[in-house]
C-alpha cells in the first residue's frame, strides 16, 4: 500500500477524532459503520472480535506460542494487515464517527504494530489519545501503552518512557479498564516492559543494569504456559548487543548475578562468543519474520567479527570466525530482495549496516579489491539516501526506499552473495542454523515474581516521584486511577494508573524528611539488584537520614518559535543563565614536577561498565615506548578544557506531539538565554565570567599531551610492546595502517592512542551533507581502553545551535546504539587537534562512572532519584585510510534543558535537582580521595528533582591533572566546597551520611579526612588501604596547594 494512501486515511481518521462528538447519530452513520465492519474478511473479523474481548494484551503471531508449527502458522500478521490496511482504516474512521469507541480502539490495537514499522505511530497514537480523552472508560490495550513508551524512547523522552514502563512493571500491567484473563497475561506485559526498560538503560550505556533487565524479561517469557518465542528472540538479540558493548569485568559480574544462569548460552567462556550464541538463538526463534532475522543475523556477524580481532581469538581460527561473520551478514541481506517491500526505518538502517559490515569482512578476508571498493561506495550512497528517507515527507519515502534497496542489490552482486540451502520455504534462515537448542526449563511464574521483587523498590519509588508531577484531572474507575496513553505529561488532563493505597503514606516513618517518606514507604523490603553491581559501592546501610529537602519552585520558561520551515511548533526553553568560568592561567608548559598524571583516564577506579570493550588487546607495533609515570596507563596530556555550555538542546512544550522520525532544528544559540562570554576571559580563580574555554590553551601544548607514564595498562598491547621503537612517519601520522586498524579494533589505552595521533595538525569538518567511512571510538573508564568499530557515518546539516567554541550537527551512523534514535555530533568551530575531542569523551565517561556509584549509594538509602550522564563517543572521519576529521556524538534528548551549576560558584537553587547535584559533587570529592569534583552540571530534570536526571558536558576539577582554564584543580575544588556546596551539608548529603566539609583550607581538608572522617567513611578495616593511599597522595598534593580559606 502506498505511503501517501496510508497518510491520507490516517488524516481522515484524525479529523474524525478531533471533530466534536454529535449528540444525535443518524441511522446512515450507524449503517455505514456496520457495512464497512462486515466487509472485512473472516480472519480479520475474528481478530477484531478477539481484540474487543481483550483476549490478549499483545496481538499474537500464529507461530509465537506453538511448539509444533504447521505450514499455515508460518505466515506473519503483518502480511494480513498490510493487504487489508485500507479496509481497517476505513473501519476505524467509521467507528469513530459512529462513536463506537471500543471498536475504534480495537482497530488501532490491530494495526498498531504494522504502522509502527512503517514509521506512522505518531498519527495513530494521537488518534488513540483523543479517543481516550473523550471515552475514558474504553479500554486501551497494554500494547498501545508500551508503544507510547517505545516512541518516547526513540524521540529521546526517556523520563516519560521510564514512567510508563515502571507503572506497568510495579502494577502487574494494570492499565485502567483493560481486563486480563489470566495471570500469565500480566506477566507477559511485565516482561515486555522490562525488555523496553532494558533498552532505555542500553541507550544510556549502563550495560550491566540493562543486561539484568533483559535477562529478567527472558525469565518472564520462558515462564508463560507456552513460552513466547517472539519475545525470547527479541530479548536474546538485545542481550547480544549489550554483551558486545560490555567489558569483560562487567560480563563476569553479570553472569555471577543472582538468578542469572548463562548455561542457556552454552559453555562459551568468552563474552563475545556468548553474545554470538545469544544472537544465533535469536535468529532461530525469529526465523519466520524477515526483519528480526535481519536484525539478529547482523548482531551475530558483528559479534563474530569483533571476536576475530581480540587476542582471545587463536590466530589459526581468525579466518574461521571471519567466514562465520560473513555468512551471518549474508543471511541478513538475503532476508529481502530488491522487489520486496521495505517500509521500516529500522529495517533499512539494518540492511545498510549488514551490507557495510559484509564489505568490512571481505576486506579483512581478502584485502581491498575493486568489488570491495564498489560495494563501499554503494553503502555510503545508501546511507545518504537513508538520511534523506528519515527526513522525507511520507509521500516521498517509497521512491527513496526503492533506491536504497537497489543499492543493497548492487552490494550483493559486487560481493557475490548467493542463496543458502534452506529446506523450509517459509523460513528466512539456512538449515545450518537450526542446530541451536535452548536449555531454559523448569521456570515458573512464582520464580518470575521473585525476579521482579528485586526491581520492585526502584520502580515503585520512580512511580511515586513521577506521579507528583501529574496534573489535575484524574479520572477514576472503581477507585483506581487509570493508566492510559494520555497519562505521561502529554496533555493537560493526565491520569496515572497505580494501585493506590493511602494507608502506605500514613504508616510512613515520620522520622524521615517529608520529601523522602513516600518513596521509602513504597519501597519493597526485599533485596536490590543494584546492590550487586559493584563490589566497591560506597553506599551502605549505616548512612542515616539528615534534614529535610528544600522545596523550590520551578524556574520560568522562555518561549520562542523555530525559524525552520519544517515545523511551526512552539518550543520551550528553561533559561540556563549560569555561565561556566574559565581561568586565564595557561597551566604548566612542561612535565609535572610532582609526577601527577595529566589525564583523568589515569584515575584508578573500581570496575563499572560505562563503555565498550569489543575485543581484548592487540599489539600496536608503531607506538613509541619509554619510561612512564602514571599508576594506570593513560595520557599525560592536560585535561584543562572542555566546552561546557556549548549545548545543543531543543525544547518543546509539554503538549507538543511529533512523530518518531521528526527532527526539530532551531536557530541561534542566543535563544537559549545564555550570556555570551568574552573571547578572552580574564578572571581570578573562583570568579565566574564566561561560558567556555578557548581551544588554544584549554588542553595544553601538544608536547604536554605525550608525557610518559610509569606503569603500563596490561590490557593494552601498545603498552606491552614498549620496547618497539616508534616507526610512524611524521608526514603520514594520520594515515592508518593495517596494524593501526587491528590495534584500534582490539583496544588501546588513552595514552597510546594520543601518542599515535599526536601531531600539530588541526581538523575541522568543512562539508556537511555527506557520508564517510569512519571509526567509531568508545572509551571505557573501567578498562582504560579505547575500542573501535569500522562504520559509515552521515554528517547531516547543522542544528543551528552554537556554543562559543563548538557547534552541533545532526549525525547518523551505522553502529549507533539505538537505530531509531537521533544522534547529535559536536565539532569545534575552529580547526582543532584530535585530542581535544578525545578528552571531551574521556571526561564525560569519567563523570558517568562517578554518577553510577552515586546512584548506588542513593539506592541503598531507598532514595530513587537517579542521575545519568549521556554516553559520549567519538567518530574519526576517514578519507580512504587517512583521518580527515573528528567529532563527538551522543544521543539526542528532547525536554527542558537546565543548568544546575557552573564550574565555580553559581548554582540554580530554584531547581530541587540542584540539591542532588551538589551532593554528587561532595560524593565525587570523597570517592576520589579528595582529588576530583564533578561540576558544571546541566541537562534534563524532572520538576521535583527526585525522578530521573540526564546530564551532559560536565567539567571536572582535578588535582591529578595540571590546572587550566576549566580544570581549576585545587582552587576549583576549594571554590566548589566553599561557594556551591557551602559549609553546611544539604539533606541529601546528610541522608548519605557524607562527612561534613571542614571550614579549613583544601589542603587541611585532605589531611583531616585522611586521618579521621574519610577513614570512617570508607571503613576502618575493609577499606583502610584506600585511606593509607590517600595519605601518600596527600604528601604530594599539599606541597602545591594554594591556601584558600573556607568561610
Amino acid at each position: 500500500m502506498a505511503n501517501q494512501e496510508v497518510g491520507s486515511l490516517l488524516e481522515k481518521c484524525l479529523r474524525a477524532a478531533e471533530a466534536k462528538a454529535s449528540t444525535q447519530l443518524t441511522e446512515a452513520v450507524r449503517h455505514n459503520y456496520c457495512s464497512v465492519r462486515d466487509s472485512l474478511c473472516v480472519e480479520l473479523t475474528l481478530l477484531l472480535r478477539e481484540a474487543l474481548e481483550m483476549r490478549w494484551p499483545f496481538v499474537p503471531e500464529k507461530w509465537q506460542y506453538k511448539q509444533a508449527i504447521s505450514s499455515d502458522d508460518k505466515s506473519n500478521l503483518s502480511e494480513l494487515i498490510g493487504q487489508h490496511l485500507p479496509q481497517l482504516l476505513n473501519v476505524l474512521e467509521a467507528a469513530i464517527t459512529a462513536q463506537e469507541a471500543q471498536a475504534a480502539l480495537a482497530v488501532i490495537f490491530l494495526v498498531d504494530r504494522f504502522l509502527y514499522w512503517t514509521d506512522d505511530s505518531g498519527q495513530l497514537l494521537k488518534i488513540c489519545k483523543l479517543l481516550h480523552k473523550r471515552y475514558p472508560h474504553a479500554p486501551v490495550a497494554p500494547q498501545l501503552i508500551i508503544r507510547q513508551a517505545r516512541v518516547y524512547l526513540n524521540l529521546g523522552k526517556l523520563q516519560k518512557a521510564e514512567h510508563i514502563l515502571s507503572h506497568l512493571i510495579i502494577n502487574s500491567g494494570t492499565t485502567g479498564c483493560w481486563v486480563y484473563h489470566s495471570q500469565s497475561d500480566r506477566a507477559l506485559v511485565q516482561a515486555v516492559s522490562l525488555q523496553v526498560r532494558g533498552m532505555v538503560l542500553q541507550k544510556l550505556g549502563l550495560w550491566p543494569e540493562a543486561a539484568q533487565l533483559i535477562w529478567a524479561s527472558l525469565v518472564g517469557y520462558y515462564t508463560l504456559p507456552q513460552p513466547d518465542k517472539k519475545g525470547i528472540g527479541t530479548s536474546l538479540g538485545i542481550l547480544a548487543n549489550i554483551l558486545l558493548s560490555m567489558n569483560d569485568e562487567d560480563f563476569h559480574a553479570f553472569k555471577t548475578t543472582q538468578d542469572v544462569d548463562l548455561t542457556l548460552l552454552g559453555d562459551a567462556t568468552h563474552r563475545l562468543l556468548s553474545a554470538a550464541k545469544a544472537a544465533k538463538m535469536a535468529v532461530v526463534y525469529s526465523q519466520y519474520t524477515s526483519l528480526y532475522v535481519l536484525t539478529n543475523a547482523t548482531a551475530l556477524g558483528t559479534c563474530l567479527l569483533s571476536y576475530s580481532f581480540s587476542v582471545a581469538c587463536p590466530p589459526a581460527k581468525r579466518t574461521f570466525f571471519l567466514r562465520e561473520a560473513k555468512e551471518a551478514f549474508e543471511v541478513g541481506l538475503l532476508s529481502k530482495s530488491e522487489g520486496d517491500d521495505v517500509t521500516s526505518k529500522q529495517e533499512l538502517h539494518t540492511f545498510i549496516k549488514a551490507a557495510y559490515s559484509l564489505v568490512v569482512t571481505h576486506k579483512w578476508l581478502a584485502a581491498a579489491s575493486e568489488p570491495v571498493t564498489g560495494a563501499t561506495r554503494a553503502c555510503r550512497e545508501a546511507l545518504a539516501r537513508f538520511y534523506q528517507y528519515s527526513h522525507a515527507d511520507t509521500r516521498d519515502r517509497g521512491g527513496v526506499c526503492a533506491e536504497i534497496m537497489r543499492l543493497m542489490t548492487r552490494v550483493k552482486l559486487e560481493l557475490g552473495v548467493e542463496p543458502f540451502v534452506n529446506s523450509d520455504s517459509r523460513s528466512f534462515i539456512p538449515d545450518s542454523f537450526r542446530d541451536v537448542n535452548d536449555t531454559m526449563a523448569g521456570l515458573t511464574l512464582d520464580g518470575f515474581s521473585g525476579v521482579l521483587r528485586r526491581f520492585r523498590k526502584y520502580h515503585a519509588s520512580l512511580c511515586k516521584t513521577a506521579d507528583a508531577e501529574c496534573k489535575a484531572g484524574k479520572d477514576e474507575v472503581d477507585g483506581a486511577r487509570m493508566l492510559c496513553v494520555t497519562a505521561f505529561g502529554t496533555t493537560d488532563t493526565e491520569c496515572i494508573a497505580e494501585d493506590w493505597n493511602p494507608s502506605r503514606e500514613a504508616s510512613a516513618d515520620v522520622s524521615r524528611p517529608p520529601d523522602l517518606r513516600r518513596s521509602v514507604a513504597s519501597a519493597n523490603s526485599l533485596g536490590s539488584s543494584w546492590k550487586k553491581l559493584s563490589s566497591t559501592g560506597c553506599g551502605s546501610g549505616r548512612w542515616a537520614v539528615g534534614g529535610p529537602a528544600i522545596p523550590s519552585p520551578q524556574r520560568p520558561a522562555t518561549r520562542f518559535s523555530s525559524g525552520s520551515n519544517r515545523s511551526s511548533d512552539s518550543f520551550e526553553i528553561l533559561e540556563a543563565d549560569i555561565p561556566t568560568a574559565d581561568s586565564d592561567d595557561p597551566g604548566p608548559t612542561g612535565p609535572s614536577a610532582d609526577g601527577l598524571p595529566r589525564s583523568l583516564s589515569q584515575l584508578i577506579l573500581s570496575s563499572s561498565s560505562l563503555s565498550n570493550s569489543f575485543g581484548s588487546k592487540s599489539s600496536w607495533e608503531n607506538l613509541s615506548a619509554g619510561p612512564r609515570s602514571s599508576r594506570f596507563a593513560g595520557s599525560r596530556q592536560s585535561s584543562k578544557s572542555s566546552e561546557s555550555s556549548g549545548s545543543f538542546f531543543l525544547m518543546r512544550t509539554q503538549d507538543c506531539e511529533i512523530s518518531d522520525s521528526e527532527y526539530d532544528p532551531a536557530s541561534g544559540w542566543e535563544f537559549l538565554g545564555l550570556p555570551k562570554p568574552p573571547e578572552t576571559p580574564k578572571v581570578d580563580a573562583g570568579s565566574c565570567k564566561t561560558t567556555e574555554p578557548s581551544t588554544e590553551d584549554s588542553h595544553g601544548t601538544p608536547d604536554e599531551s605525550i608525557l610518559e607514564a610509569e606503569t603500563l595498562n596490561p590490557r593494552c598491547n601498545g603498552c606491552l610492546k614498549r620496547n618497539t621503537p616508534a616507526q610512524v612517519d611524521p608526514l603520514r601520522r594520520y594515515d592508518l595502517s593495517l596494524e593501526d586498524y587491528r590495534s584500534l579494533l582490539a583496544g588501546v589505552c588513552h595514552d597510546c592512542l594520543l601518542k599515535r595521533l599526536h601531531g600539530d595538525k588541526k581538523f575541522k569538518l568543512e562539508q556537511y551533507g555527506t557520508a564517510h567511512n569512519a571509526l567509531h571510538l568508545k572509551f571505557s573508564k573501567a578498562s582504560g581502553l579505547w575500542t573501535a568499530r569500522e562504520t559509515c557515518a552521515y554528517i547531516g546539516e547543522s542544528m543551528g545551535l552554537h556554543g562559543t567554541h563548538r557547534t552541533t550537527i545532526w549525525v547518523q551512523f551505522l553502529h549507533q546504539e539505538e537505530r531509531l534514535s537521533s544522534y547529535v555530533g559536536k565539532d569545534y568551530r575552529k580547526p582543532t587537534q584530535i585530542q581535544f575531542h578525545l578528552r571531551d569523551v574521556e571526561r564525560q565517561m569519567t563523570a558517568q562512572y562517578y554518577v553510577t556509584e552515586f546512584n548506588k549509594s542513593l539506592y541503598d538509602k531507598e532514595v530513587m532519584a537517579q542521575m545519568f550522564f549521556l554516553p559520549s563517543e567519538a567518530l574519526l572521519i576517514l578519507d580512504g585510510d587517512v583521518i580527515a576529521g573528528c567529532i563527538t556524538v551522543e544521543p539526542y534528548m528532547l525536554g527542558r534543558f537546565v543548568k544546575l551549576t557552573n564550574n565555580i560558584k553559581k548554582k540554580n537553587d530554584a531547581l530541587p535537582a540542584t540539591e542532588y547535584g551538589l551532593a554528587f559533587g561532595h560524593f565525587t570529592y570523597l570517592h576520589s580521595n579528595g582529588q576530583d569534583v564533578v561540576v558544571d552540571l546541566q541537562g534534563w530534570v524532572t520538576a521535583n528533582g527526585k525522578g530521573l536526571t540526564y546530564l551532559t558536558d560536565p567539567q571536572i576539577h582535578s588535582t591529578r591533572t595540571p590546572r587550566g582554564p576549566s580544570n581549576l584543580a585545587h582552587g576549583g575544588i576549594a571554590s566548589f566546597l566553599r561557594e556551591q556546596h557551602g559549609p553546611e551539608c544539604n539533606s541529601v548529603c546528610r541522608l548519605l551520611n557524607l562527612p561534613p566539609v571542614p571550614k579549613q583550607s583544601h589542603a587541611c581538608v585532605i589531611n583531616e579526612w585522611c586521618g579521621g572522617e574519610l577513614k570512617q567513611f570508607f571503613g576502618n578495616e575493609r577499606n583502610s588501604h584506600q585511606t593509607h593511599q590517600l595519605a601518600i597522595n596527600t604528601q604530594k598534593l599539599t606541597a602545591s596547594v594554594p591556601f584558600i580559606l573556607l568561610p
